[in-house]
């Protein structure tokens, strides 16, 4: 087990170290590529954070863990809004002025009920699968299309959160390092997290919904924290709100695209469910004071451990 253990922490390692650097280089690239600093700056937002889930998701695909990367896509979207936006906001309260947000809320809820229907029957086809990659597409349109009505402020700091100064040759390096990192530390990640779950009495499903996606999750909610205490709330919901749309959409559609994915019973009435949950709690929020205060960051922490509770205590039971 302390071996599996090793390999699963150094994984989470190069996940976060390639990570980081892969967000810095692919915007950088884009950028050298003709695209606007603002433009680079919503893409980073839309899914620069689901990298690692996204490498961690396509090895436990390509190796047959359907199990575990439905769970860790899923479990990474409760993560998102209990763990790295919870911790945040107690952190630093977080002001939000970008109104785009609260409207891409609404389509994660949407999305999220479209999958619970599209698994009532035990299975999301590839016809849904396509679905969901087609509305991805259609929400960066939306983006990009509802991003001219920002305050030039909002404007301002998603530019500045994607400018770059590096090279041509400089971003290259930069993306095939960072691909390397994340492809061997999604590797490590997927072989040693079963053995791990087994030792825990966890089945592949409950080890992606819990300890990958949780520690996948680590370097965001470090970073949500550091933003947060900058004062760049936009940023940190932003990001939580554009990496569970694109893990639902690209993440679980894609595998669906590909062959038809089946959805355990159990996310259809508990995990899909505890997601919406989450989602709808920070909408007030966000259409209320445009304030996540840390009494409410208290509320999205304290509603996530009770979620790893119950799952928990329903693997005790």
């Amino acid at each position: 087990m302390m071996e599996a253990l090793g390999f699963f922490a150094l994984g989470l390692v190069l996940l976060a170290l390639g990570g980081d650097s892969i967000v810095k280089g692919a915007s950088g690239l884009a950028q050298k590529f003709g695209a606007s600093p603002f433009v680079a700056g919503l893409l980073l937002v839309a899914f620069g954070t689901s990298l690692p889930e996204l490498f961690v998701n396509a090895r436990a695909y390509v190796t047959g863990a359907q199990d575990l990367a439905l769970g860790n896509a899923v479990g990474s979207n409760i993560v998102n809004f209990g763990l790295t936006l919870g911790l945040a906001a107690i952190a630093a309260p977080l002001l939000v002025r970008m109104r785009l947000l609260s409207s891409l809320l609404v389509l994660l809820v949407v999305a999220t009920l479209a999958m619970i229907v599209f698994g009532l029957d035990g299975v999301v086809s590839r016809m849904e699968g396509v679905v969901m990659l087609l509305a991805f597409v259609a929400m960066l349109a939306f983006m990009i299309a509802r991003s001219g009505k920002e305050s030039a402020e909002v404007r301002d700091s998603i530019a500045a959160y994607a400018a770059t100064k590096s090279t041509l040759w400089m971003n290259l390096l930069r993306f095939v390092v960072a691909s390397g990192l994340l492809y061997f530390g999604a590797k490590l990640v997927v072989q040693s997290a079963p053995m791990l779950g087994a030792s825990w009495g966890l089945s592949p499903l409950l080890v992606g919904l819990l300890p990958v996606a949780i520690g996948t999750a680590l370097p965001e909610v470090a970073a949500a924290i550091t933003a947060a205490r900058r004062g760049q709330g936009d940023m940190v919901v932003g990001h939580v709100i554009g990496s569970s749309l694109f893990n639902l959409l690209v993440v679980v559609g894609g595998m669906a695209a590909l062959r038809p994915l089946p959805l355990p019973a159990s996310f259809v009435r508990l995990e899909l469910p505890a997601a919406i949950a989450f989602a709808l709690v920070l909408y007030p929020m966000l259409r209320g004071d445009l304030r996540i205060s840390k009494g409410e960051g208290v509320i999205l922490f304290v509603a996530f451990l009770g979620f790893v509770g119950l799952q928990l205590w329903m693997v005790a039971g």
